[in-house]
C-alpha cells in the first residue's frame, strides 16, 4: 500500500469525486453524504495546508480551498432536493474539479520532481496523521457536541473564521456569541 503524499492526496480526490457522483445521482441519504463530503474535504484541506503546502508555493491552492469551503458551508445549509442545493452542488463540483486538475497537473508533479522518494513518504505520513486528527476532531469524542455540530452552530451564528477553529475554539466563540 503506497503511503507517499502524492498517492494519498490523489486517492482522496477520487473519493471526493465518488461522493459528488452519489450526490448528483441522489443516491442514499443526501444529508449524510454531504456530512461525509464536508468532513473529508475539510480534513484533506487542513492536512495539505499544514503538512504539504508549507514547503512549496501553494498560495493559489489555499485560496481555492477557501472558495470550496464557502460553497461547502452553503451546501451543508441547503436542503437536498431544492434548487439551491443543486446550484450549490454544481458550483462546489466545478470549484473542486478545477482545484484537483490544477493540483494533479501542476503542483503534485512539481513536488514529485523536487522531492525524493523518502521525503514524499515522510510528507505522506505527516499528511495522513494530520488528516486523521482532523477527521477525529470533526467526528467528536466524549460528551457534548461534536466539532461538526459546533461548526454547524457557528455557521448559523455567522461566526467569522470558524473553518479554521478547533473544537475548543468553536465552543468558546459560540459561548461569546451568546453572551
Amino acid at each position: 500500500m503506497a503511503t507517499d503524499v502524492i498517492t494519498l492526496i490523489t486517492q482522496d480526490h477520487r473519493v471526493v469525486e465518488g461522493l459528488f457522483e452519489r450526490l448528483k445521482k441522489k443516491q442514499g441519504d443526501q444529508k449524510a453524504t454531504v456530512a461525509e463530503l464536508h468532513a473529508l474535504l475539510i480534513a484533506h484541506a487542513r492536512a495539505e495546508e499544514d503538512r504539504v503546502y508549507p514547503g512549496i508555493d501553494a498560495h493559489h491552492s489555499v485560496e481555492e480551498h477557501k472558495e470550496a469551503e464557502v460553497l461547502l458551508d452553503a451546501l451543508v445549509r441547503a436542503e437536498p432536493g431544492t434548487a439551491e442545493f443543486a446550484k450549490t452542488l454544481d458550483e462546489l463540483i466545478a470549484s473542486v474539479t478545477h482545484h484537483v486538475e490544477e493540483e494533479e497537473t501542476k503542483l503534485l508533479p512539481s513536488l514529485k520532481k523536487s522531492a525524493g522518494a523518502k521525503e514524499l513518504e515522510q510528507l505522506g505520513r505527516a499528511f495522513k496523521q494530520r488528516r486523521a486528527e482532523e477527521l477525529q476532531a470533526l467526528a467528536g469524542t466524549g460528551d457534548g457536541a461534536t466539532k461538526a455540530e459546533l461548526y454547524e452552530q457557528a455557521q448559523k451564528a455567522d461566526i467569522p473564521g470558524r473553518s479554521h477553529m478547533g473544537k475548543e475554539e468553536l465552543e468558546q466563540a459560540l459561548r461569546h456569541a451568546k453572551s
